[in-house]
């Protein structure tokens, strides 16, 4: 063969391809290696990792127990307690050190830190497990399910909600009966506005899996039906059928907002503190004593739950309630320093990739540059056209003076046929107080008498503005117009 190697007969490799495999595959490899290291270069070491100062360990426990709660917590798509979530971050941490090729630790690892980073708004979270899902997927490309669920609660946690929908209808389309995806579906079907949806993906939900969790999902969308009754109820179910207290404090405090809505201030405490009684790490239990309290008059303690619930868990709207609690009691020094605080929490979020756009909307709207917050608002709305969105795009325009825009938004934050028909005296409160600036006196006093009807305390600074607004208002007229006859054809 004049000095040629042979080939085989059965090869179908042209000479040299082997070598040029063999160079892919090693490019391949090095790219694995360098993601795999830049990955475990941001795992913090044992000795400097931060306990957040929420974490109370508990020590009847080992840590190893409490990875083993949290794990479970994790893959079952319920809250975990925070001790539970820093023993199972540590384990799996030093684990992947050693074992930086474990895909399903990774997708793991990446849940926790979700899970922790939404329990202490600590953003720095955010993007150590959108690399350490992102790892996940790289190191287990194949039918890695678990992963796609963690980006999925990644960008429901960031307030992304098209990134969630596309996550989690990935994960969907690669194993359909697997129930933890639906939750983070309907999250992301909600946020978006497409209540159809969410609700279909419910009742889907339902028909694969009855627990506490589904029956928690299913409260949300009742909520967002205006079912109040059917949300109470199954809140009630879920709680009574949790499998931690962790768990059952989620429920509680979930029951307790839903309580406030509807303006049950006893029974919405009750669940609030039955909350913190169980899980004294359940920051937005505390947040939401704060909210009953200072409808109570009891302005002391509602202060001093404000105060601890950011201290646990530092967000936007926590300090934006607190700040006008300080303000409703005539404390101008001390609510402008919440308010200057709402805009630094939103710059936070933002910088671990956290949307707070909505938050921060109505913060301009009300204390601070309401053009800012129309501008801010329309994009969100672009984004993501939930009703939450709707209703605050509304109460921007109406402070800019543009009326007949802020009705469309106000309405369709109102429709209770193609939104989510909640009942929230926040929006009917908005939509009155626009229609009267449009001399629609009728609806104006229907929207802001539905408003007060809902929860007489929605608002420190709202509700003492719709009665005034009703006051304004007067009593309506109830004379027949001048060309309507009287009984026996009188005028």
């Amino acid at each position: 063969m004049d000095g040629q190697p042979p080939t085989s007969v059965t090869s179908s490799r042209r000479p040299g391809s082997t070598g040029r495999v063999v160079r892919r595959l090693l490019l391949v490899a090095a790219v694995v290696c360098t993601t795999l290291g830049a990955t475990l270069l941001l795992l913090p070491t044992a000795t400097t990792t931060r306990r957040p100062a929420a974490v109370h360990p508990a020590p009847a426990l080992g840590a190893q127990a409490y990875g083993a709660r949290a794990l479970a917590a994790v893959r079952g798509g319920v809250p975990a307690a925070l001790p539970d979530l820093t023993a199972l971050i540590g384990q799996r941490e030093t684990y992947l050190r050693a074992h930086p090729k474990d895909g399903a630790s990774w997708a793991v690892l990446g849940a926790a830190y979700v899970q922790r980073g939404r329990r202490t708004a600590e953003v720095a979270f955010y993007p150590l497990a959108e690399k350490a899902l992102r790892t996940s997927l790289s190191t287990l490309p194949k039918g890695n399910t678990e992963a796609l669920d963690g980006l999925a609660a990644l960008a429901n946690t960031r307030r992304d909600f098209p990134a969630a929908r596309k996550w989690g209808e990935k994960a969907l389309k690669q194993e359909p009966k697997r129930w933890t995806t639906y939750p983070l579906l309907i999250d992301a079907y909600t946020g978006l506005g497409d209540y159809k949806k969410a609700r279909s993906t419910l009742d889907r939900l339902m028909a694969l899996h009855k627990g506490p969790a589904t029956l928690a999902e299913a409260a949300g969308v009742y909520r967002d039906r205006g079912w109040r009754e059917d949300a109470a109820a199954a809140l009630t179910d879920a709680a009574a059928g949790a499998q931690s207290p962790a768990e059952q404090a989620a429920y509680q405090e979930q029951a307790g907002q839903l309580a406030w809505e509807r303006g049950d201030t006893a029974e919405a405490l009750r669940h609030f503190e039955e909350a913190v009684r169980l899980d004294r790490d359940q920051w937005a239990a505390r947040a939401g004593q704060g909210r009953v309290l200072a409808a109570l008059g009891r302005t002391t303690e509602a202060v001093a739950a404000y105060r601890a619930a950011l201290a646990g868990q530092p967000l936007p709207q926590y300090a934006l309630e607190l700040g006008e609690l300080y303000e409703s009691l005539g404390l101008a020094q001390k609510a402008q320093k919440q308010y200057d605080l709402v805009r630094a929490r939103v710059g936070a979020a933002a910088a671990g990739g956290a949307d707070e756009e909505l938050v921060l909307g109505r913060f301009e709207a009300d204390h601070g540059d309401p053009d800012t917050a129309v501008r801010r608002l329309r994009a969100e709305w672009r984004r993501q056209p939930g009703i939450a969105v709707a209703d605050a795009l509304g109460w921007a325009l109406h402070r800019t003076g543009e009326d007949e825009e802020a009705l469309k938004f106000a309405g369709t934050a109102t429709d209770k046929v193609h939104g989510g028909g909640v009942r929230s005296a926040l929006y009917a409160y908005h939509r009155g107080v626009i229609e009267q600036h449009l001399d629609r006196k009728a609806s104006a006093r229907r929207n802001l008498e539905d408003a007060l009807r809902i929860n007489p305390d929605f608002s420190l600074l709202g509700a003492p503005a719709a009665r005034a607004a009703l006051a304004k208002l007067g009593e309506p007229d109830e004379s027949p117009p001048p060309d309507v006859k009287g009984p026996g054809g009188k005028r």
